[in-house]
C-alpha cells in the first residue's frame, strides 16, 4: 500500500493518468445508471485531470483541474443540457391545453362563480384573469393557464375556434 501512495504522489505521470481514468469510467457507470446529469460533469473534470497527469503536472494541480473543470460544467452546460432536454417534452394532459383557444359555453363571471369552456369535447369551469372582466357564451378565449379545476382564460382576438 505505501508503494501505491508513494507512486501515486511521486511517481509519474501514467499512474496517475489510470487512476483518474478508472475514476471517470466509475462516474459515467454512475452516471449510466442514475441518469441525473450530475455525475458526468465530473467524469469530464476526471477527464481533464487524467490529460494534466499525462503532462505530468503535479497532484495539487491535477485535483485543482478536476475541481474546477468539473464545476465549470456543472453550473454552466448542465442547465442548458436539462433545458434542451425539457425542449422536446411533449406537454400531456391539463398542460397542453395552455395556449389553446376554447368555445366559452357558459358566461364567464368570476364575481357570480360562473363560467364554463368548451375543448377536445370536454366542458371545463372558466374563470378569467381580473374580476371586472365578463366573457359572454359563443366568445372564443385562449387558456393562459390552471389553476386547480379551473381553466384561467382571456378573450381571444381571433374568434375561431381551433
Amino acid at each position: 500500500m505505501q508503494h501505491f501512495i508513494h507512486s501515486f504522489f511521486e511517481g509519474g505521470g501514467t499512474m496517475q493518468m489510470v487512476i483518474w481514468l478508472a475514476v471517470m469510467v466509475f462516474l459515467l457507470f454512475t452516471e449510466a445508471t442514475t441518469i441525473n446529469l450530475v455525475t458526468i460533469w465530473f467524469a469530464g473534470g476526471a477527464l481533464a485531470a487524467a490529460i494534466a497527469a499525462y503532462l505530468h503536472a503535479g497532484v495539487i494541480p491535477q485535483m485543482l483541474i478536476f475541481l474546477a473543470v468539473s464545476l465549470v460544467l456543472l453550473l454552466i452546460t448542465r442547465p442548458l443540457c436539462i433545458k434542451f432536454m425539457k425542449k422536446n417534452n411533449v406537454k400531456t394532459n391539463v398542460d397542453s391545453l395552455i395556449g389553446r383557444t376554447a368555445v366559452v359555453t357558459e358566461d364567464i363571471d368570476n364575481l357570480a362563480q360562473t363560467g364554463k369552456v368548451l375543448i377536445n369535447d370536454v366542458d371545463w369551469m372558466a374563470r378569467t384573469t381580473s374580476d371586472t372582466v365578463h366573457i359572454s357564451k359563443g366568445a372564443v378565449v385562449k387558456i393562459e393557464e390552471v389553476r386547480g379545476a379551473h381553466l384561467i382564460v382571456k378573450e381571444s382576438r381571433d374568434q375561431t375556434a381551433v
